[in-house]
């Protein structure tokens, strides 16, 4: 059987009003330390915005607004057959705010919040060009990582 195509995902860089970027837990129920930016796959039939958008809602109940695309990120399994493309947008927040008590529908995302630079600097994140993305400029691009748990 041929290899299937790369998944494609979408992720937002929403940095609030104190520039602190929001993070999600990138497995639900502790089994990894890894945060990512939130987002996720993408529909058929859905613009890029219009998936970034439900994403966004579903992992942290947040109304957002899409703006540029800041950065194309790959990775993929070595030793499998997952390849997968995240397109990050920034975005802000129109509506909502960050509350404990939101459930992701799908169950992945279990915890979210808001880190300065230097509180990201201490955590483990994906991908490893997310802080430059966050508070850089321009589009970047980080080429095929391998995929991390």
């Amino acid at each position: 059987m041929p290899p299937s195509s790369p998944r494609l995902a979408v992720r937002a860089l929403i940095l609030d009003a104190q520039q602190r970027l929001l993070l999600v837990n990138a497995y639900p129920g502790g089994r990894s330390d890894l945060w990512c930016a939130p987002g996720g796959g993408v529909e058929r039939g859905s613009s890029l915005p219009e998936n970034l958008i439900r994403e966004v809602h579903e992992e942290t109940g947040l109304r957002i607004a899409v703006g540029a695309p800041c950065l194309v990120n790959e990775f993929h399994d070595p030793a499998g057959s997952f390849h997968q493309v995240d397109l990050y947008f920034r975005a802000t927040i129109t509506a909502g705010q960050i509350d404990p008590d939101w459930r992701d529908p799908e169950g992945i995302v279990t915890e979210r919040r808001f880190v300065t630079r230097a509180e990201m600097a201490a955590l483990r994140v994906k991908p490893d060009s997310l802080a430059e993305a966050a508070w850089g400029t321009g589009v970047l691009y980080d080429p095929l990582e391998p995929i991390v748990r």
